[in-house]
């Protein structure tokens, strides 16, 4: 059985690019920093908030909802926010203005983070990767203070938002929107591809492997397909021990990368293993591991993505992207629509 995949891309916002181009970003929900110590101005024995101080290249780290226990890292270790840019708006936004609608928030977040963003990473940016653009803003009291300041930066978002830890400073990783082995990927309310959960929970995917496709010019759908097809039969075949999805309502399955991401240098994809859809052609959780128990522990470079971070009062919503790109059997784009279609090109139990 094969089938056509195609993943969500609804926490992402797509933008015109700069000097006629039309590179894409995506714009993350907006992320207030704490209250605590203030701006430039305080005393000197009075500790300082990271946030006022960073610039870009800068990363942030935090593990409460509030922000508050904010502290800059290297950028090699876990982080969750990297300084792309210092921007002042107050020329736009003078001392009596209110503080911005979500709706004015994502304007200038268009206006002065797209850009700075784009520049920092040197005009390569994955606009279907793992990294989304937003503005780490003042928060209401210090706007009511005066703070004009914003810092703009990137996080890892999750298919439906939820933001997760980065590693590695963004101007060197790899931007493709891949998962570790083992990571699973959560269901929507409205049935779309979600946040990484444990295994255990309903879900729509469990990543099963990552395959790096041959350098060179862009490989056309088809044969990203042959090449995602061939390997990722082999490689959920070393995950599972054998197992034989179709008798367990499962297919396997693959992504395949669009042109604009092969441009920006994500030449990765992940194998997964999905429910068969269902008759209206809509994702089907499941609450299970397909994982060889016998198998020794997986090992990866990095802790594993298992639970999207929380944070408290975002100041907007992510917008949603009406572009789509097409994928081909059992293999999944960045696209406006989560629902699969059907294909019956290969009569083996992989899809995507």
């Amino acid at each position: 059985m094969s089938a056509r995949w195609f993943r969500r891309g609804d926490h992402m916002v797509m933008l015109g690019a700069f000097v006629g181009a039309f590179l894409l970003l995506a714009l993350s929900t907006f992320t207030s920093w704490p209250v605590g110590a203030g701006p430039p101005g305080q005393s000197a024995t009075e500790a300082v908030n990271p946030v006022y101080v960073s610039q870009a290249g800068d990363c942030l780290n935090w593990t409460r909802r509030n922000l508050s226990d904010v502290t800059k890292v290297d950028c090699a270790a876990q982080h969750m926010f990297e300084v792309t840019g210092v921007v002042d708006i107050g020329s736009a936004y003078g001392p009596e203005a209110p503080f911005p609608t979500d709706e004015q928030w994502q304007k200038i977040s268009e206006e002065h983070c797209a850009k700075t963003s784009l520049d920092y990473l040197k005009g390569k940016f994955d606009p279907f990767g793992k990294y989304t653009v937003g503005p780490l803003n003042p928060g209401e009291r210090l706007w009511a203070e005066g703070q004009r300041t914003l810092r703009c930066g990137l996080q890892v978002a999750g298919p439906a938002g939820g933001l997760l830890p980065a590693y590695g400073t963004a101007r060197t990783q790899d931007q493709s929107d891949v998962y570790d082995p083992g990571v699973c990927l959560g269901i929507t309310e409205a049935k779309g591809v979600g946040d990484p959960v444990e295994c255990t929970k309903p879900h729509t995917f469990e990543i099963v492997g990552v395959v790096t496709l041959p350098a060179g010019d862009f490989p056309a759908l088809e044969k990203q397909d042959q090449i995602m097809s061939g390997e990722c039969v082999r490689i959920a075949a070393e995950y599972s021990g054998g197992m034989d999805f179709k008798a367990q309502g499962l297919i396997v399955t693959w992504d395949t990368r669009a042109p604009e991401s092969w441009a920006a240098g994500s030449h990765r994809a992940n194998c997964k293993v999905g429910a068969i859809p269902a008759a209206d052609n809509s994702l089907t959780s499941w609450d299970r591991s397909v994982r060889n128990p016998n198998a020794p522990p997986l090992t990866t470079s990095n802790p594993p993505q298992t639970t999207a971070v929380q944070q408290d009062e975002p100041t907007g919503a992510p917008l949603h992207s009406s572009s789509s790109s097409s994928s081909s059997t059992s293999s999944a784009t960045t696209s406006a629509s989560d629902k699969p279609s059907t294909s019956s090109a290969a009569p083996t139990t992989t899809s995507r």
